[in-house]
């Protein structure tokens, strides 16, 4: 057991690090198990998710998530499983819809003040 101050909140922060690093690893390979047993557009979305929550979170190095991304969408391909559209794909609003807000956010220009006379020098 620590005795030192620094020593023991170490120990408190690291005890947390590994309860969120346990959690993210629980829900990825649930995530997979699931993909596994039935390939579905979901499945395949959540499987996804995961390994890129757990890469970003430094549980997986990002080429092994890589690798791992492209076999869960390769054995989904080969299930039949049509990728999802996804929310970045929407369509873009028109000019007519975004003009109005650029006109409500415009600024006034800001009135110049007049310059300051300097004083006069004495010869």
């Amino acid at each position: 057991m620590p005795i030192i101050k620094s020593a023991k909140k170490r120990v408190r922060v690291a005890s947390k690090a590994a309860v969120r690093k346990s959690k993210t690893k629980r829900l990825l390979k649930s995530a997979l198990k699931l993909f596994s047993r039935k390939a579905s557009p979901k499945a395949t979305t959540s499987a996804q998710s995961a390994i890129d929550t757990a890469t970003k979170k430094g549980i997986m190095h990002k080429n092994k998530a890589a690798r791992l991304k492209k076999q869960v969408a390769a054995k989904a391909k080969a299930a039949g499983v049509k990728p999802t559209a996804s929310k970045k794909a929407a369509p873009k609003a028109t000019k007519k819809a975004a003009e109005p807000q650029a006109a409500k956010t415009v600024k006034k220009p800001a009135t110049k003040k007049p310059a300051t006379k300097k004083p006069a020098t004495k010869k």
